[in-house]
Protein backbone atom coordinates (compact mmCIF):
# COMPACT_ATOMS: atom_id res chain seq x y z
CA UNK A 1 0.00 0.00 0.00
CA UNK A 2 1.29 3.21 -0.82
CA UNK A 3 1.85 6.58 1.16
CA UNK A 4 -0.73 8.18 -1.25
CA UNK A 5 -3.39 5.56 -0.62
CA UNK A 6 -2.30 5.71 2.99
CA UNK A 7 -3.09 9.40 3.54
CA UNK A 8 -6.35 9.42 1.68
CA UNK A 9 -7.66 6.40 3.26
CA UNK A 10 -6.81 8.26 6.97
CA UNK A 11 -8.43 11.62 5.81
CA UNK A 12 -11.81 9.56 4.59
CA UNK A 13 -11.80 7.98 7.83
CA UNK A 14 -11.03 10.94 9.58
CA UNK A 15 -13.85 13.03 7.48
CA UNK A 16 -16.29 10.67 8.55
CA UNK A 17 -16.20 10.38 11.92
CA UNK A 18 -16.86 14.07 11.50
CA UNK A 19 -19.75 14.27 8.90
CA UNK A 20 -21.44 11.72 11.09
CA UNK A 21 -22.21 14.52 14.01
CA UNK A 22 -23.67 16.74 11.06
CA UNK A 23 -27.36 16.54 10.52
CA UNK A 24 -29.30 19.32 8.82
CA UNK A 25 -31.63 20.17 12.15
CA UNK A 26 -28.62 20.40 14.05
CA UNK A 27 -27.22 23.54 14.37
CA UNK A 28 -24.26 23.37 16.51
CA UNK A 29 -21.35 20.72 16.94
CA UNK A 30 -19.02 20.34 19.16
CA UNK A 31 -14.92 20.29 18.97
CA UNK A 32 -14.57 17.78 22.26
CA UNK A 33 -11.30 15.28 21.30
CA UNK A 34 -12.21 11.26 22.50
CA UNK A 35 -11.22 11.02 26.80
CA UNK A 36 -10.29 7.83 27.66
CA UNK A 37 -8.20 5.01 26.66
CA UNK A 38 -4.65 5.79 24.76
CA UNK A 39 -5.72 9.38 23.58
CA UNK A 40 -5.99 10.61 27.02
CA UNK A 41 -2.62 8.60 28.02
CA UNK A 42 -0.89 10.68 25.51
CA UNK A 43 -2.47 13.75 25.49
CA UNK A 44 -0.15 16.61 26.87
CA UNK A 45 -3.24 17.92 28.92
CA UNK A 46 -3.67 16.15 32.06
CA UNK A 47 -6.49 13.96 32.75
CA UNK A 48 -8.42 16.36 34.59
CA UNK A 49 -7.99 19.32 31.97
CA UNK A 50 -9.41 17.06 29.34
CA UNK A 51 -12.51 16.51 31.40
CA UNK A 52 -12.94 19.84 31.98
CA UNK A 53 -12.76 20.67 28.33
CA UNK A 54 -15.24 18.21 27.08
CA UNK A 55 -17.69 19.70 29.75
CA UNK A 56 -17.20 23.01 28.38
CA UNK A 57 -17.78 22.37 25.39
CA UNK A 58 -21.43 20.32 25.95
CA UNK A 59 -22.17 22.92 28.27
CA UNK A 60 -21.37 25.47 26.15
CA UNK A 61 -23.68 24.07 23.40
CA UNK A 62 -26.43 23.38 25.75
CA UNK A 63 -26.77 27.12 27.38
CA UNK A 64 -26.16 28.53 23.14
CA UNK A 65 -28.85 26.06 22.11
CA UNK A 66 -31.39 27.55 25.39
CA UNK A 67 -30.67 30.91 25.02
CA UNK A 68 -30.51 31.00 21.02
CA UNK A 69 -31.92 28.25 19.53
CA UNK A 70 -31.45 27.76 15.73
CA UNK A 71 -31.01 30.48 14.36
CA UNK A 72 -27.41 30.38 15.16
CA UNK A 73 -24.44 27.83 14.04
CA UNK A 74 -22.05 27.81 16.48
CA UNK A 75 -19.14 25.31 16.99
CA UNK A 76 -17.24 24.96 20.45
CA UNK A 77 -13.89 23.90 20.47
CA UNK A 78 -12.15 23.64 24.20
CA UNK A 79 -8.48 23.41 24.87
CA UNK A 80 -6.96 23.41 28.18
CA UNK A 81 -9.93 25.57 28.79
CA UNK A 82 -9.50 28.22 26.30
CA UNK A 83 -12.29 28.11 24.35
CA UNK A 84 -12.96 28.92 20.24
CA UNK A 85 -16.30 29.43 19.04
CA UNK A 86 -16.90 29.67 15.29
CA UNK A 87 -19.36 29.29 13.03
CA UNK A 88 -22.11 32.03 12.03
CA UNK A 89 -24.44 34.64 13.72
CA UNK A 90 -27.35 37.10 12.32
CA UNK A 91 -25.83 39.53 14.08
CA UNK A 92 -23.34 41.40 15.90
CA UNK A 93 -25.66 41.34 18.74
CA UNK A 94 -25.83 37.55 19.00
CA UNK A 95 -21.98 37.19 18.55
CA UNK A 96 -22.01 39.15 21.53
CA UNK A 97 -24.71 37.28 23.71
CA UNK A 98 -22.74 34.09 22.45
CA UNK A 99 -19.49 35.11 23.87
CA UNK A 100 -21.42 36.38 27.30
CA UNK A 101 -23.41 32.77 27.32
CA UNK A 102 -19.71 31.01 26.79
CA UNK A 103 -17.90 33.23 29.36
CA UNK A 104 -20.66 32.12 31.96
CA UNK A 105 -19.30 28.43 31.67
CA UNK A 106 -17.79 27.12 34.44
CA UNK A 107 -13.58 26.92 33.97
CA UNK A 108 -13.33 28.50 30.94
CA UNK A 109 -10.35 30.95 31.30
CA UNK A 110 -9.91 32.44 27.83
CA UNK A 111 -12.32 33.00 24.38
CA UNK A 112 -11.50 33.75 21.33
CA UNK A 113 -14.30 34.67 18.76
CA UNK A 114 -14.80 33.75 15.52
CA UNK A 115 -18.34 33.84 14.54
CA UNK A 116 -18.92 35.42 11.25
CA UNK A 117 -22.04 37.70 10.68
CA UNK A 118 -23.71 35.73 8.04
CA UNK A 119 -26.38 33.26 7.09
CA UNK A 120 -25.83 29.76 8.36
CA UNK A 121 -23.36 27.41 6.75
CA UNK A 122 -25.10 24.67 4.97
CA UNK A 123 -25.17 20.81 4.98
CA UNK A 124 -22.71 20.58 1.83
CA UNK A 125 -20.27 23.53 3.46
CA UNK A 126 -20.16 21.79 6.55
CA UNK A 127 -19.33 18.51 5.05
CA UNK A 128 -16.65 20.23 3.23
CA UNK A 129 -15.36 21.39 6.22
CA UNK A 130 -15.34 17.88 8.06
CA UNK A 131 -13.51 16.64 4.85
CA UNK A 132 -10.77 19.78 4.81
CA UNK A 133 -10.57 18.81 8.96
CA UNK A 134 -9.74 15.53 8.11
CA UNK A 135 -7.07 16.12 5.14
CA UNK A 136 -5.24 18.51 7.80
CA UNK A 137 -5.10 15.76 10.26
CA UNK A 138 -4.04 12.82 8.20
CA UNK A 139 -1.08 15.48 7.10
CA UNK A 140 0.07 16.12 10.83
CA UNK A 141 -0.19 12.34 11.17
CA UNK A 142 1.85 11.99 7.87
CA UNK A 143 4.71 14.32 9.36
CA UNK A 144 7.71 12.08 11.16
CA UNK A 145 8.84 15.25 13.12
CA UNK A 146 5.28 16.54 14.75
CA UNK A 147 2.98 14.55 17.22
CA UNK A 148 -0.24 14.84 15.92
CA UNK A 149 -2.25 14.14 19.08
CA UNK A 150 -0.77 17.19 20.59
CA UNK A 151 -3.36 19.50 17.99
CA UNK A 152 -6.77 20.11 18.00
CA UNK A 153 -8.20 21.15 14.71
CA UNK A 154 -11.60 22.47 13.19
CA UNK A 155 -13.06 24.19 9.94
CA UNK A 156 -15.31 26.93 9.44
CA UNK A 157 -15.78 28.00 6.09
CA UNK A 158 -12.53 26.22 4.43
CA UNK A 159 -10.57 28.62 7.80
CA UNK A 160 -8.67 26.14 9.87
CA UNK A 161 -8.17 26.65 13.33
CA UNK A 162 -5.47 24.96 14.74
CA UNK A 163 -5.42 24.53 18.93
CA UNK A 164 -3.03 22.72 21.08
CA UNK A 165 -0.25 22.71 23.53
CA UNK A 166 2.65 23.06 21.15
CA UNK A 167 6.75 24.22 20.68
CA UNK A 168 7.60 27.31 18.71
CA UNK A 169 9.31 24.65 15.97
CA UNK A 170 5.95 22.18 16.20
CA UNK A 171 3.60 25.47 15.86
CA UNK A 172 6.04 26.82 12.63
CA UNK A 173 6.05 23.22 11.54
CA UNK A 174 2.45 22.34 11.88
CA UNK A 175 1.23 25.67 10.02
CA UNK A 176 3.70 24.71 7.06
CA UNK A 177 1.97 21.22 6.72
CA UNK A 178 -1.38 22.49 7.41
CA UNK A 179 -1.51 25.20 4.89
CA UNK A 180 -0.40 22.91 2.34
CA UNK A 181 -3.25 21.27 2.62
CA UNK A 182 -5.91 20.62 -0.31
CA UNK A 183 -8.86 22.76 0.46
CA UNK A 184 -7.41 25.05 3.01
CA UNK A 185 -7.98 28.71 2.46
CA UNK A 186 -6.44 30.03 5.36
CA UNK A 187 -4.86 28.80 8.66
CA UNK A 188 -5.45 30.86 12.38
CA UNK A 189 -3.37 29.37 15.01
CA UNK A 190 -4.58 29.37 18.44
CA UNK A 191 -2.03 27.59 20.30
CA UNK A 192 -0.57 27.84 23.36
CA UNK A 193 3.53 27.99 22.89
CA UNK A 194 5.75 26.41 25.27
CA UNK A 195 9.21 25.89 25.58
CA UNK A 196 11.18 22.73 25.00
CA UNK A 197 11.76 22.87 29.13
CA UNK A 198 8.32 23.12 29.46
CA UNK A 199 7.65 20.23 27.03
CA UNK A 200 9.98 17.73 28.61
CA UNK A 201 8.41 18.13 31.89
CA UNK A 202 4.75 18.05 30.29
CA UNK A 203 5.38 14.84 28.49
CA UNK A 204 7.15 12.18 30.42
CA UNK A 205 10.12 10.08 27.94
CA UNK A 206 8.72 7.63 25.99
CA UNK A 207 9.11 3.87 26.86
CA UNK A 208 11.29 1.58 24.30
CA UNK A 209 8.64 -1.19 22.74
CA UNK A 210 9.02 -4.30 24.45
CA UNK A 211 10.53 -6.71 21.77
CA UNK A 212 9.16 -10.26 21.16
CA UNK A 213 7.15 -10.55 24.15
CA UNK A 214 5.57 -14.40 24.25
CA UNK A 215 2.23 -14.70 24.23
CA UNK A 216 0.38 -16.72 27.50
Amino acid sequence: MNQTFQRTSLALVLAASALGSLTACVPMVLGGAMVGGSMMATDRRTSGTQVEDEGIELKAAARIRENLGERVHVNVTSYNRQVLITGEVPNAQDKQLVEKVVSSVENVRNIVNELGILGNSTLSQRSNDALVTGKAKAALVDAQDLFANAFKVTTERGVVYLMGRVTQREANRATDVVTKTPGVLRLVRVLEIVSEEELARIVPPRQPAEKNKPSN
